[in-house]
């Protein structure tokens, strides 16, 4: 009889830490999920700079998943793509076999998004129909994947905006999407990378945190008062690392990047003219001020990228050091390592790229770059948490 209470006993805990936590195998999963979404952000820049994102001028869920196949199919793919601004102002020249190469960009870059769509919904449902996640956990990753949903939404709104014919009636326009939608494009993909490692760095965490496998001795150092100015300044670094990221969508969405191609300066000083900086030719009717220049004036936009790049740089740089003097778990040490190394990487990247007037290589290197120092970031603060044990 005690045998047989013993056993039940055992049972209900295990129901107890069914019901609790979430299995570890939904935080792998997220993990992988987040690297699909590294990679198509990589993908996208690739897009972008081979001038690829308006060779697809439908947006079709099902049928376009099947490329022209026939020659037949591909001359009519390219007869849509000549209705366009982008063909009749910039690519009159471009021959059938030039279309197929930046054809086949966006259909990778949509194909990819496609892969990512399924990956999410159908182990998702699997995940959630066998327990394996808690309720919480359900309503994160339901939350995640409507997030997913609108991306692809907002990834046809932003390439809608390059394909308006208004261009064609409007001196000296340049047939490429809208900055904004482009950022936000952006916005969006990293918002549903970084919810994806957080909710799977924490199910992780907690698996071990109920199997007691979680170390006491860095739960101990982790729950030291010392660490809390440190562990707020993480969170002041994300945030400018994340309204740097969004300047750098600014930057490409204008092709700010193919002026100044110096550093530090700009032209004759370390701050363009004031006259280029706040300039009148970007105010419209009705506007108080001239704000829009910070938005809209390749100039203005890249200035302030470098600026919020270099603030990054220092604060992250400074943040590193005062990391020398604090009692820090092995993780976080690891974490802070390794974000000081993708900062010295990135803006090494971002330089180099400015100087080489922005190289497909160095451009997408740079693009995935941010991504990687947001990943460190992400990954310090979450190592930082404290550990209710």
């Amino acid at each position: 009889m005690r045998c047989l209470s013993r056993t039940q006993t055992a049972a209900t805990l295990e129901d107890q830490t069914t019901l609790t936590t979430t299995k570890p195998i939904v935080g792998y999963w997220l993990y992988f999920n987040a690297g699909l979404v590294y990679a198509i952000v990589v993908v996208g820049g690739l897009t972008r700079l081979t001038e690829s994102g308006l060779s697809i001028t439908e947006w079709n869920v099902i049928s376009g998943m099947k490329p022209p196949r026939s020659e037949q199919e591909w001359v009519e793919e390219f007869e849509k793509y000549k209705q366009f601004p982008e063909y009749k102002l910039l690519n009159r020249h471009m021959e059938l076999d030039e279309f197929k190469n930046i054809f086949y960009w966006e259909w990778s870059h949509r194909m990819i998004g496609r892969f990512i769509g399924a990956t999410f919904i159908i182990p998702g449902l699997y995940f959630a129909s066998r327990g394996y996640m808690t309720s919480r956990v359900k309503k994160q990753v339901f939350a995640i994947t409507s997030l997913l949903g609108f991306q692809g939404f907002m990834g046809w709104y932003m390439v809608k905006s390059g394909l308006s014919k208004a261009l064609l009636e409007e001196p000296g326009a340049v047939p490429r999407v809208s900055q904004y939608r482009l950022t936000a494009h952006l916005a969006t993909a990293i918002a549903i990378y970084g919810s994806s490692i957080f909710v799977g760095a924490d199910i992780i965490r907690q698996n071990k945190i109920a199997s007691g496998a979680y170390p006491k001795a860095a739960a101990a150092l982790l729950n030291n008062p010392v660490l809390n100015r440190f562990r707020r300044a993480t969170h002041m670094l994300a945030s400018l690392a994340l309204v740097t990221a969004m300047s750098g969508g600014l930057v490409a969405g204008l092709d700010a990047g193919l002026i100044y191609n110096e550093y530090p300066k700009m032209g004759e000083g370390f701050i363009p003219p004031k006259s280029e900086l706040w300039s009148d030719d970007f105010v419209k009717s009705g506007d108080k001020g001239k704000w829009r220049n910070l938005l809209e004036n390749p100039t203005t936009v890249q200035f302030d990228h470098r600026t919020l790049a270099e603030s990054t740089a220092v604060l992250s740089t400074a943040l590193w050091l005062y990391s020398r003097k604090l009692p820090l778990p092995k993780n976080v040490r690891m974490a802070v390592n390794t974000m000081m190394g993708a900062v010295v990487v990135q803006v090494t990247l971002g330089i180099t790229t400015l100087i080489y007037m922005v190289p497909i290589q160095l451009a997408a290197a740079h693009q995935a770059g941010a991504l990687a120092l947001l990943t460190s970031n992400f990954w310090l603060i979450h190592a930082l948490r404290k550990v209710p044990i």
